[in-house]
């Protein structure tokens, strides 16, 4: 399925590299940094943008667009909303920290984890497409259910970014709420945030597409490789996605997944190892393997040949994501443009702080994904005769 098309600018509005917008913060939560981060509680008479926003008897997004100066707000609404932030102490960033104000925006990019192939991937494409265009990048690593716990307790973006890129977030209602409550631009790359733009693939499909792929060489035995987070409330939702396309896969071939074949380990090439280590001692033999990631699949790989198996004479073996070393394995897989998402991601992010900070359209963007065939699958091999006696 083709990405929907993101319509260009008209000439009304300024290019991106011109928009000129204040960044805001509160000096009360300023003078009480050191607190904040050696106490978990956050302060009861920190300012916040929709106290800004109470007070002018505005919408928390009309004052963060008054703020920002990125789009044409009533004179008498703009007066309330800055006689509201002075009243409240709510002045300018640059100003508060001794530099120069409107000179640049800042953008934050926040992510679960930045060691990982994908996400380091996006993270440069999207970095360099925002520097390029004249944005400051702040880089928000939440790598455990704590740190992100934390950080949307905190909530350290008021004030100090413009615009907000989230990676593939594990997030909660509640998460979401924070994020929204902002009032400022907020694009994800990975699940929909709802009433803000996204663009990732889909998953479902994905994941159906290379189960077809084994059931079309023949295999009946697929196993499932699930790649998992250490922590329950930290997994990603592409998992379960990719599960549901395993299975819808299976029921089309009027198939039952077997659990047997089912398991699960941490999101590496090691838990990969270790779970295909889990099916080859179990009840039953795959002949076919389905990793939802590539990493998972590069560790069934590694776990394959140490137990003196051959792939894919023995098992076939199928990812997704298309790792930087899957085609030094020979790895079968499904692609995705990883580099090309956060570009996209980016693009909307931008056009967002450039106009009114609402998003033209909240419908996700889904790029298209396509079948790699490489040496790690091929028909399943015919019964050996019985040896004569």
């Amino acid at each position: 399925m083709e990405p929907r098309q993101i319509p260009h600018s008209s000439g009304r509005r300024k290019p991106v590299q011109q928009c000129k917008v204040l960044h805001w913060v509160s000096l009360r939560a300023r003078t009480r940094v050191h607190e904040v981060q050696s106490n978990p509680v956050v302060p009861g008479d920190r300012v916040t943008l929709a106290d800004v926003a109470s007070r002018a008897g505005v919408s928390t997004a009309t004052a963060s667009r008054t703020l920002r100066g990125v789009s044409k707000v009533a004179s008498s609404t703009r007066q309330r909303v800055l006689e509201a932030a002075r009243d409240l102490s709510y002045i300018t960033a640059m100003e508060a920290f001794g530099g120069e104000p409107g000179r640049r925006q800042t953008v934050a990019i926040i992510a679960p984890f930045v060691h990982r192939s994908y996400f380091g991937t996006v993270m440069s494409a999207a970095a360099d497409r925002f520097r390029s265009h004249g944005y400051d990048v702040l880089l928000y690593h939440l790598g455990t259910a704590e740190a992100r716990d934390s950080f949307f307790s905190r909530m350290p973006l008021a004030g100090r970014v413009d615009g907000v890129l989230s990676l593939s977030m594990p997030l909660t209602d509640q998460h979401t709420l924070s994020l929204r409550s902002l009032g400022m631009p907020l694009v994800s790359l990975g699940p929909e945030i709802p009433g803000s733009p996204s663009v990732g693939i889909d998953d479902v499909g994905a994941a159906r597409g290379a189960v077809r792929h084994l059931l079309n060489l023949g295999h009946r035995r697929i196993a499932l490789i699930q790649g998992t987070a250490e922590e329950a409330d930290f997994d990603f939702v592409s998992s379960g996605l990719r599960q549901q396309g395993f299975e819808e896969a299976l029921e089309s071939a009027e198939l039952q997944p077997d659990p047997r074949l089912m398991v699960s380990g941490p999101h590496s090439v090691e838990g990969g190892a270790a779970a295909m280590a889990e099916l080859l001692g179990g009840p039953v033999l795959p002949t076919a393997v389905f990793a939802d990631h590539s990493e998972v699949a590069i560790g069934a790989l590694w776990a394959l040949r140490k137990a003196g198996l051959r792939v894919p004479e023995d098992v076939s073996v199928i990812g997704i994501d298309d790792h930087e070393m899957a085609p030094v394995l020979d790895l079968t897989t499904v692609a995705q443009d990883v580099p090309g998402q956060a570009v996209v991601a980016a693009r909307l992010l931008m056009r967002m702080l450039c106009t009114d900070g609402e998003p033209a359209d909240t419908d996700p963007i889904i790029m298209p994904t396509r079948l790699i065939l490489r040496r790690s699958t091929a028909p399943l091999a015919s019964p050996r005769p019985a040896a004569s006696e």
